[in-house]
């Protein structure tokens, strides 16, 4: 295995600078240029798939929900049917690298704050080293029995803890560096849930891995544009936005791996971590092109942002860009600048969108009612701005580029509404809003699972289904344990396995498809379907695991039956 320099070399290499830097309403989308010369399965993709849904939810490991799926590599590889941990489970260690005795407590207590009936903190100690399921864990130390439904605290996701939590792929850090201890290792039973049986009814894809490391703003902007956001002279910003402090080899390099606080304790089993500086921001020259990287959550300069209006702005379009986590507009090339290249038209969909821009152009000093509120585990709808990656781009400034942001940054009634008319266009992506996404901390499972459920069943209503496919998947893993370990890949990920499930009248239906994937095999496929020109990230991914000895990321292709 390479050394955490080698591989900054050799990301560096294959052009990191290009990855990161560069990094009418017809459902039936036209294809550039005839097929002749075109495989088979892109002339079938071009013939019988119109439209392309990407429903992504919230903060899910793949093991936390589909770890007993009959025919997937799951649980069963390193649990025994009575939950005790087979030789092929690899313990979860300490700080100081010996094996745990025990899980760590859930710091703080393992339900959010506010549910009722409450596990607490003293309830959830003691529990074996060992993955374990949420629902019965901790029965006998509070009497509670927990479901899907129960909302539970909100657990670390960020791009440095991720990595250090995977430890080169033995996935061993997870107890000691999560704020959650030992939550981290829980499981559910999803067997009765709505999206398991469509998931026995389609395709379940098993090896699929989050794009980045970390959590949802860095994997929602990978989504778009396989890349990470750039932070120009973040060093001498006016905002001081936070740059983390980072561990360094004897050569003065970057490790990724945050720099313990001098006063912290030894043992993850004593308190939860705690490091010099956990930044937004990488350090300069992180990634050998010394440019400042946003890899933890920013909030983006157009409103809807958590950040509120700018003092004299009369119209309150834009966020206070000397707020310290205001992120300067991006011009990276994106999936949506490649698909209107070929005049391929596309939407972007979210609940509560238009709600959220009418709260975010309130006053500054005006409470919020939709952004990230109310404040409350299962409150609606509790909209987050960091989930929506366009609106971080220069091409959706909203004076400048009014009419092509309309056109595209659309609200989750109008996409029922083009749905039930036969209206979607070819590419559509929906975000659920907050309350509806099953992210830990302020969403239940069971919630969010109904609502993306619903969807489907009126999606599959719609008179363009027979041409269609769509892909529910999830942004990153909610720093939920996985056993799989991700493959290497290049400085910016793959992170976690996560859950992918693939719906289309073409699928390969009633099947587990074990095929390598992230979550730029999305942009694989467009790219196939639609002929776009491919972004940059998305072919230095593949080059950096080859290189590492893996195979490339798949298109999805291997879950659709196209000779039907």
């Amino acid at each position: 295995m390479l050394t955490s320099c080698a591989r900054r070399d050799l990301f560096c290499a294959l052009g990191i600078l290009a990855l990161l830097a560069g990094c009418a309403d017809n459902h039936v989308a036209p294809v550039a240029g005839p097929d002749a010369g075109a495989d088979a399965t892109t002339q079938a993709l071009h013939s019988k798939v119109d439209t392309i849904v990407v429903i992504y939810a919230e903060n899910r490991a793949f093991d936390n929900l589909y770890g007993h799926f009959p025919g997937a590599h799951g649980l069963e590889e390193v649990i025994g049917r009575d939950g005790r941990p087979l030789p092929a489970y690899l313990p979860q260690i300490d700080r100081n690298g010996s094996v745990l005795a025990t899980l760590p407590p859930t710091w703080g207590g393992v339900t959010a704050a506010g549910v009722k009936p409450a596990v607490t903190q003293a309830q959830s100690t003691g529990l074996a080293n060992a993955p374990f399921s949420i629902e019965t864990a901790f029965t006998p130390q509070s009497s509670v029995t927990l479901s899907t439904a129960t909302i539970t605290r909100d657990l670390v996701h960020r791009f440095f803890e991720h990595q250090m939590q995977i430890d080169g792929g033995k996935n061993d850090g997870y107890a000691a560096w999560s704020d959650a201890g030992g939550l981290a290792m829980g499981y559910y039973d999803y067997s009765q849930s709505a999206l398991y049986a469509l998931a026995k009814e389609f395709v379940l894809a098993d090896n699929f891995f989050q794009g980045a490391f970390g959590g949802s703003f860095l994997n929602h902007q990978y989504l778009i544009c396989a890349c990470a956001p750039t932070y120009p002279h973040a060093d001498m910003a006016a905002a001081k936005p936070s740059i983390a402090v980072l561990d360094q080899d004897a050569q003065g390099q970057f490790l990724p791996r945050l720099k313990v606080a001098a006063n912290a304790k030894l043992s993850a089993l004593d308190e939860p971590p705690r490091f010099a500086k956990n930044g937004n921001i990488t350090p300069a020259n992180y990634f050998g092109d010394g440019q400042f990287y946003a890899v933890n959550t920013m909030q983006p300069a157009y409103q809807p942002s958590a950040n509120p209006p700018v003092a004299g702005d009369a119209e309150h379009f834009y966020a206070d860009p000397n707020n310290a986590t205001t992120l300067p507009p991006q011009s990276q090339m994106t999936i949506g600048d490649a698909l209107d290249a070929k005049h391929i038209n596309w939407r972007w969909y979210a609940g509560s969108w238009d709600a959220a821009l009418a709260d975010g152009r309130r006053p500054a000093a005006a409470a919020r009612e939709v952004i990230y509120a109310p404040y409350y585990p299962g409150a609606s709808p509790d909209f987050q701005p960091h989930h929506q990656p366009f609106n971080y781009y220069e091409r959706f400034d909203p004076k400048t580029q009014a009419e092509h942001r309309a056109a595209h940054l659309q609200d989750y009634g109008t996409l029922l509404a083009d749905a039930d008319a036969g209206h979607l266009p070819a590419v559509v992506f929906y975000k659920p809003q907050g309350n509806l996404n099953q992210h830990a901390g302020y969403a239940s499972v069971a919630q969010g699972d109904a609502h993306i459920a619903e969807l489907v069943a009126k999606l599959r209503a719609s008179p363009q289904w027979r041409h269609m496919v769509i892909v529910i998947t999830y942004d990153e893993f909610g720093g939920a344990w996985d056993h799989v370990a991700p493959p290497q890949g290049d400085l910016l990920g793959p992170g976690a396995r996560i859950p992918a499930l693939i719906i289309s009248p073409l699928a390969v239906h009633g099947t587990v498809d074990h095929t390598q994937y992230d979550t730029a095999s999305i942009l694989r496929l467009l790219t196939r379907r639609f002929d776009l020109q491919e972004l940059p990230g998305v072919a230095l991914r593949d080059k950096a695991l080859a290189t590492h000895g893996a195979a490339p990321m798949g298109d999805l292709t291997n879950a659709l039956d196209l000779r039907r």
